[in-house]
């Protein structure tokens, strides 16, 4: 057979010098006594001694004895698979436990090609598989994103008839999941007689893997009411992860105080994604308790808490919290330099910044990728060094993409330089970009030039070309459900109930000596236009609907999908003072949180 040479090798013999120092074995040792030997083994070298003296008393005919050194040597993370193999070879009739063992320690090391080729030798000497041979070979697929092995191996386990057991029906929904095909996986667990708790937490990450948040929610919804109320792990961080991605705040609130409730404490895992979510759900400082409560802390848990002190703004706390680990002696990745560097970014840290990015590079070796070399343009861009950005972009030891030429595009923007503007836009445009914010910063850096000629062109040229600008909305939560308002709106149904709400909001405001700034209208149009049509921001509209449905003193959360203006910034500084409310309000890039006439950010954004 193809596998002679593998699995009919010579036996190992253990060298001479293994033999050093033996442990003392006792020869009238009972069979049972040995498997305990074997399993007391932590190494290696351990393991070889002890198989020596299997192979001198004989005891290797012994399934018992031969199976437990095989799964030893297969299966533990010191174990090595050429040795496994040639234990394999020893065993004079190998069946499913044996083949299942050296099948799974294959897929341990990661090995799908090896593990394929050992079932087919399974199935070549005439072993049927049973419902441990697939879930094995169905995560390497996984793994792998191996979908036509995967479909392959479904075909088997029809043949062999296998497909009725509730683990492989398990890993089936797994495996088409993690190759993004969903609908396949919904077939499985719809044909399942039983369905287990690890069954919906499979289809759960299913959805999960391909971004299907509102799905998962919908799904651990029924499952809770199908009377599964334990959920594994996996399927509530995929929860956690959903109300992340969804803003549902209260939604993961229910979700953490599930987990209070049933749970015996939560894995770092787990805490890691309640920080996560809390972060980026606007709750700042809930993220930050259960942060300084974990027990025990990982890269990971110290990533996730400083990219959402960044995304607040709030870099200062930040860097103390990445000192504080560095202290702890743990080494930072490149995921929590990106976090750092955000964090600089955002709060104007730009020498500090600066510091991070080369003992990134010096002292913990960490090669820049294109993602830090993205903050450090967008560190220096928003502090006005434009010329330090570029010449940073050109001095990259890779080709950089649109993000960092976006980023260059923005600050020039902000700090109108035309010039460099028109350069970065240069670069997006032979990229092919059909992103429409790209047009569209340029065509707002035109108009507040009141260079109206060259917007035309720009706008022309979208139209041409068929890319049209995404307009600016927000979501707004009140009573546990979200509202959408657009810019200028008046098709909510309660429209007119905001239009004169955002006329009582004006009136006050003249007497907090607010003018808007219509220099931020990019269309030629005269001034009373302007004031109407800044009047009428999504963001203002969302505030007051929010002002009018909420109880006083109740906060507010806003969600925009565009970044904030600095008229909305400044209007809704003096709302949260002249109507005593907190507001959070998140916009494509970081969090606001509005408070007695401030904001988090201290105006740099």
């Amino acid at each position: 057979m193809v596998r002679t040479s593998v699995l009919h090798q010579t036996p190992l013999l253990i060298p001479h010098e293994d033999h050093a120092k033996p442990p003392e074995f006792n020869f009238n040792l009972k069979e049972q006594e040995w498997i305990y030997m074997i399993k007391k083994s932590n190494n290696m070298k351990e393991l070889k001694q002890v198989h020596g003296q299997i192979l001198k008393l004989g005891l290797i005919c012994s399934s018992f004895c031969a199976g437990n050194l095989l799964a030893t040597c297969a299966l533990s993370e010191w174990g090595s698979m050429d040795y496994a193999c040639s234990v394999f070879g020893e065993i004079i009739d190998p069946g499913s436990f044996e083949y299942n063992t050296v099948i799974r320690g294959h897929v341990k090391d990661m090995n799908l090609e090896e593990a394929l080729l050992w079932y087919i030798h399974m199935i070549e000497d005439e072993v049927e598989p049973d419902n441990f041979s697939y879930p094995a070979l169905l995560k390497v697929c996984a793994r792998f994103r191996a979908l036509k092995e995967g479909k392959q191996i479904h075909g088997q386990i029809f043949k062999f008839g296998q497909d009725d057991d509730v683990f492989v029906q398990n890993s089936l929904i797994n495996m088409y999941g993690k190759c993004g095909e969903i609908k396949e996986s919904c077939i499985v667990f719809e044909q399942m007689d039983q369905r287990t708790i690890a069954s919906w937490s499979a289809l759960i990450a299913a959805h999960a893997n391909l971004g299907l948040w509102s799905e998962c929610l919908k799904l651990f919804g029924e499952m809770n009411s199908e009377g599964c109320w334990r959920a594994e792990e996996s399927a509530l961080v995929s929860v956690i992860s959903a109300c992340t991605h969804l803003d549902a705040l209260d939604f993961g609130k229910a979700t953490h105080g599930y987990l209070v409730r049933n749970m015996n404490g939560l894995n770092i895992i787990v805490e890691t994604s309640l920080i996560d979510m809390y972060v980026k759900c606007g709750s700042l400082d809930k993220g930050l308790f259960l942060f300084q409560r974990m027990a025990k802390k990982n890269q990971m848990s110290y990533s996730a808490i400083i990219s959402g002190l960044a995304l607040h703004g709030r870099g200062e706390e930040a860097l103390s919290i990445y000192h504080e680990m560095l202290k702890e002696r743990l080494e930072p990745d490149d995921v929590v330099y990106v976090g750092v560097l955000s964090a600089c970014s955002h709060a104007g840290l730009v020498e500090e910044g600066l510091k991070c990015f080369n003992r990134m590079r010096l002292k913990h070796q960490i090669e820049p990728t294109i993602q830090h070399y993205g903050c450090m343009v967008d560190l220096l861009g928003r502090a006005g060094r434009l010329d330090e950005a570029l010449e940073l972009i050109k001095g990259m030891p890779m080709e950089p993409n649109d993000v960092l030429w976006r980023s260059l595009l923005s600050a020039c923007r902000a700090h109108q330089n035309v010039e460099l503007g028109e350069l970065a836009a240069e670069n997006l445009f032979q990229m092919n970009s059909r992103n429409a914010s790209d047009y569209v910063m340029l065509c707002n850096m035109y108009a507040q030039a009141q260079m109206w000629e060259k917007k035309a062109v720009i706008w022309t040229k979208m139209a041409n070309e068929g890319i049209s600008q995404v307009p600016g909305s927000c979501l707004v939560e009140v009573n546990r459900k979200m509202y959408k308002f657009v810019s200028q709106d008046r098709s909510h149904p309660c429209s007119e109930e905001v239009y004169e709400m955002l006329h009582q909001m004006e009136w006050q405001l003249k007497f907090e000596g607010y003018l808007p700034d219509t220099s931020l209208v990019l269309f030629d149009v005269d001034e009373e236009e302007k004031r109407q049509r800044l009047s009428t921001h999504c963001q203002k509209l969302a505030t007051a609907f929010a002002l009018i449905k909420t109880s006083q003193g109740f906060p507010i959360r806003i969600v925009r999908n565009v970044r904030m203006c600095s008229d909305c910034h400044t209007y809704t500084k003096l709302i949260s003072v002249i109507y005593e409310r907190d507001i959070v309000v998140r916009d494509r890039n970081r969090f606001h949180h509005f408070k007695d006439g401030t904001c988090s950010c201290k105006d740099y954004w």
